[in-house]
């Protein structure tokens, strides 16, 4: 579907939604870093179709429920569906707002051109990071789902100290970046944040007896004054329009 067709079926599905609105609303919107391709590509049409505005932040899920729960005004939260129930449980998401968007695994990059390590069971991946000069993932400080999942799962293999010693952790961001300018040999992060990047090859998604998926949900603020265009933007992001962005970014839709 081509842009404008795509802006005239978002305009058709949501305006109902805005027939009493006499003016457009600034809709903040706190999103987790995995989904920040997403919403750069829906984004821009919503705002075409609604004449509403959207203004993201975007941040590891740990980080943007922190700062809801410290009083950050928003309107909608995309993070994970425990971080939505905790902030349902304190007051600051309509509790019954949660809806499950999509879910993504986690794959291992290498820098273009490089060989690429085979990774095609439990044993195979072992031996990949034992044999790396260096691994790069998510400092699991920073509150990355996928970082905390990768020291967890480093230790779980019995290779933890010795993949640690010469791990490149990353703040934030994608991992992808840091092998794409030579940083580290291989990288490990969500298959979402490693596709937009230039200069990097995706390997592969972990094996299946080792793989973990994160689902991303979103929620309404108990707080927001523009509840109808939260409702319009997670219906879009629910719908066939926003299961196609998803698609295309390496996540998987969880349905209506």
């Amino acid at each position: 579907m081509n842009t404008g067709r795509a802006i005239a079926a978002i305009a058709a599905l949501v305006l109902p939604f805005f027939a009493a609105q006499s003016q457009a609303a600034e809709l903040k919107v706190y999103n987790s870093t995995a989904l920040k391709t997403v919403l750069e590509e829906l984004g821009p049409q919503f705002e075409k179709a609604t004449e509403n505005k959207l203004a993201t932040t975007v941040g590891p899920t740990a980080v943007l429920k922190a700062q809801i729960e410290g009083g950050a005004a928003f309107d909608v939260v995309i993070v994970s569906p425990a971080a939505i129930g905790g902030l349902a449980k304190g007051g600051k998401v309509v509790a019954d707002s949660r809806t499950d968007l999509a879910k993504v695994g986690v794959g291992v990059v290498v820098k273009e051109g490089a060989p690429r390590p085979d990774i095609s069971s439990v044993e195979a991946f072992r031996r990949a990071l034992i044999a790396a000069k260096s691994v790069a993932y998510i400092d699991p400080a920073s509150g990355g789902s996928s970082g905390i999942f990768v020291d967890q799962l480093l230790d779980k293999l019995g290779i933890g100290a010795e993949v640690k010693a010469k791990a490149k952790l990353i703040p934030g961001g994608a991992v992808a970046d840091h092998i794409a300018n030579g940083e580290a040999d291989i990288g490990i992060h969500q298959i979402s944040e490693i596709l937009p990047v230039k200069g990097v090859t995706l390997v592969g998604p972990l094996p299946t007896e080792i793989q973990n998926y994160t689902v991303y949900a979103a929620g309404i603020s108990a707080d927001s004054k523009h509840v109808d265009a939260a409702k319009a933007l997670i219906m879009l992001l629910s719908g066939p329009s926003g299961a196609a962005i998803f698609q295309s970014k390496g996540m998987e839709p969880t349905g209506t």
